[in-house]
């Protein structure tokens, strides 16, 4: 373990690279982490920026942007709630401590995080900071830190494995052949079947016609785990494709949640995003789709973009999980057009089509034919699920086709 870090170093995967070249050097001054490309890196002719607008290729200190503590593109590589509680536990053997820092953060979680990016100590030798486990292991260890129950030394170690990835809910990385899969498991405090619920939504929005990362269900310890293939490893190779979250490219800062608008994301998929049209009209059908589930939890940091170094492009759609409901009102978490709708309706979305290329008509057929791909495939999905039948009756027409949702939208037929 590191103690108080003042430095990293940034190491990056260039597009088609097998393995990672150090891109420069991250400087804590107080509370702020300013960010210097290297010489070396600087002459590749491969090198990219790590992510435009925040980190130009250029000479000298680059601070981040005002009101932030550092760059968006660093701030998606960083371990969530989930990911800070294993360090944290780590680090105190289960005793309450004070945040560490986010330089201690990125130094101390798991090396396969997600996108190309990672941060080791040296600026000349790359280590990898991961061991494998089974799953089985993976998710004893999980619900055992949860519990507060001791482990042993070889599953702490697996168990940081997965502390990279986002998220506030206890998960794991797998590898499964040529599969990269992040295993997201149950929680001690969920008060219905959040890991059933998840994979409905998600093969019913891969019904539906989204775009989005494939998913297994999986039973482990009598427990049920969701497998989610990764968008960023390309199958067959030690490639890594970088990502940054909408947050960063909205430059929202580490505050997602506080001024975002899926109408200021669409503006930048139209301007900035290749097949900008298609790209928007999509994003269209997954906010939807999210009201259609009763996924509540859209922010900006649940939806993401590859970087190539010079152009964006929509990764695939994930983390589309049926939020807790007991009524009927219900808000998405980002404004849906640019007058501050962010109701959970069809019918103010059908208003808003224009903000997304699509006209009346055309916004209606996506939703239609997402209602009826739910309709029809509920039964199959949920069979799929294993859902029992008070499961069933917990999501259907309460998060999923709430009738709240349609209040005042008519069909496209």
């Amino acid at each position: 373990m590191i103690s108080n870090p003042t430095e990293a170093y940034v190491w990056v995967w260039l597009p088609g690279a097998s393995s990672p070249v150090v891109a420069g050097r991250l400087e804590a001054v107080g509370d702020i982490l300013n960010f210097n490309y290297g010489q070396s890196y600087l002459g590749r002719e491969q090198a990219i920026p790590l992510y435009l607008p925040e980190l130009p290729l250029r000479r000298g200190v680059i601070a981040p942007p005002s009101g932030a503590r550092v760059a968006g593109c660093i701030a998606d590589s960083a371990p969530d709630a989930w990911g800070r509680r294993v360090i944290v536990r780590r680090r105190t053997a289960g005793e309450d401590a004070a945040d560490p820092g986010l330089l201690t953060f990125l130094l101390e979680s798991g090396s396969d995080r997600i996108g190309s990016l990672d941060f080791q100590t040296s600026p000349d030798v790359y280590e990898r900071r991961e061991r494998d486990a089974s799953l089985e292991e993976l998710l004893n260890a999980a619900q055992r830190l949860e519990e507060g129950v001791p482990f042993s030394a070889a599953l702490d170690e697996a168990l940081l494995h997965g502390s990279s990835v986002g998220g506030a809910r206890p998960k794991a990385l797998l590898e499964d052949g040529e599969r990269k899969l992040i295993a997201k498991f149950s929680s001690t405090t969920d008060q219905y079947a959040v890991v059933k619920g998840e994979f409905a939504a998600m093969e019913l929005a891969r019904r539906a016609g989204l775009n989005v990362a494939p998913v297994q269900l999986h039973r482990a310890l009598e427990k049920d785990v969701l497998l989610v293939r990764r968008f960023d490893r390309p199958p067959r190779s030690e490639q890594r494709l970088g990502v940054v979250s909408a947050a960063t490219v909205l430059q929202l800062g580490e505050t997602p949640w506080r001024g975002a608008s899926y109408a200021d994301l669409a503006e930048k998929i139209r301007h900035e995003f290749a097949d900008g049209r298609t790209a928007t009209n999509e994003l269209f059908a997954r906010i939807t789709f999210n009201i259609l589930v009763g996924n509540t939890d859209d922010h900006a940091r649940n939806h993401a973009a590859f970087w190539d170094g010079s152009q964006l492009s929509l990764t695939p759609a994930y983390d589309i999980c049926p939020q807790p409901r007991s009524g009927g009102e219900a808000a998405q978490a980002m404004d849906i057009s640019t007058g501050g709708f962010r109701l959970s309706q069809l019918a103010g979305c059908v208003e808003a089509a224009p903000q997304y290329l699509l006209s009346d008509d055309d916004a209606r057929q996506i939703i239609d034919r997402q209602i009826d791909a739910i309709r029809t495939s509920w039964q199959e999905v949920s069979e799929m699920a294993s859902m029992t039948s008070d499961e069933r009756n917990y999501f259907w027409e309460r998060q999923l086709l709430n009738p709240y949702a349609f209040e005042g939208y008519r069909t496209g037929a």
